[in-house]
């Protein structure tokens, strides 16, 4: 069999249509626009790759942007008082930290100076811990693409085995929890799990996100699974997931391509949290 293609760049571009309405609202009524902050730390190319395309689409949509580029060596204290002038600007209803980090930097006590209501990347301590009993607020905007993209191609995920592959604060751990909600039964599997593959042949979904180039192969997988590839590795001037794609094809019902599918649907859950933000410090604003 040939995997269905779930197509990230389709879905993203629907959330873009439709900020884009409310968007035009918010102008025609001449109301302030929404504004994201956001902090980059470091000169990593790939992180300013990433930074650049974050801010192009937010600039495309109608958001104000507030950058602050620092360089690698700026001290922990430097940027919390950045986050906390942030927090106070009545401009800003979203705050952005790039990823990933300078080792010097602790990034759970960076996000969780964050105001969580300007959390719109869902990390912060508070954003997690709604999550955790059932009540989210903002959530993390991989975790939360996933959930709305399974619904957007009608993939009803309620009942099944779902097991994730990586264990991290921004990925794996906020997507058991939204899984959980979905109706799933999940398992998480990480580096210390004995016989990975034996799990991964159980799941019905399969989610993965390890930053481990073709590390899974198809063989490993179910049939008819389900299968969300969330890593993104470069190799040889090209961008590849953690599943090797060519061979779960012949396995999976559905699957994630790499590139192409969750990196664009991550970035339109920032904006889609954005404006939530914005909607929300205007106290729900009709548009």
């Amino acid at each position: 069999m040939n995997a269905k293609i779930i197509d990230g760049y389709i879905f993203a571009n629907k959330i873009y249509q439709n900020i884009k309405k409310k968007i035009k609202f918010i102008k025609f009524n001449k109301l302030q626009p929404p504004g994201l902050g956001v902090i980059l730390i470091g000169n990593d190319i790939i992180s300013r790759i990433y930074i650049n395309k974050k801010l192009d689409i937010s600039k495309q949509l109608g958001f104000v942007s507030y950058d602050y580029y620092l360089p690698y060596n700026t001290k922990e204290t430097t940027i919390i008082n950045i986050i906390h002038s942030l927090n106070k600007d009545n401009n800003i209803h979203g705050i952005l930290i790039q990823l990933p980090l300078p080792k010097h930097l602790c990034q759970t006590t960076i996000f969780n100076t964050i105001d969580p209501k300007k959390d719109i990347e869902g990390l912060n301590a508070y954003n997690i811990g709604r999550l955790y009993q059932r009540k989210p607020l903002f959530r993390s905007c991989t975790a939360l693409g996933i959930i709305k993209l399974l619904k957007y191609y009608h993939i009803n995920a309620c009942g099944l085995h779902a097991v994730i592959v990586g264990a991290s604060n921004i990925v794996g751990r906020p997507i058991a929890l939204e899984l959980l909600l979905l109706g799933c039964t999940v398992t998480i599997t990480h580096r210390f799990t004995v016989n990975l593959k034996y799990h991964i042949k159980c799941a019905d979904l399969l989610v993965v996100a390890i930053g481990k180039p073709n590390f899974i192969s198809g063989k490993w997988i179910k049939y008819n699974a389900i299968v969300i590839d969330v890593g993104i590795n470069r190799i040889d001037n090209k961008i590849v997931g953690d599943v090797d794609f060519i061979t779960a094809t012949s396995k999976a019902s559905y699957i994630t391509p790499v590139p192409g599918g969750i990196g664009p649907v991550t970035i339109s859950m920032l904006m889609y949290n954005t404006l939530s933000a914005y909607e929300s410090y205007n106290n729900n604003i009709h548009i």
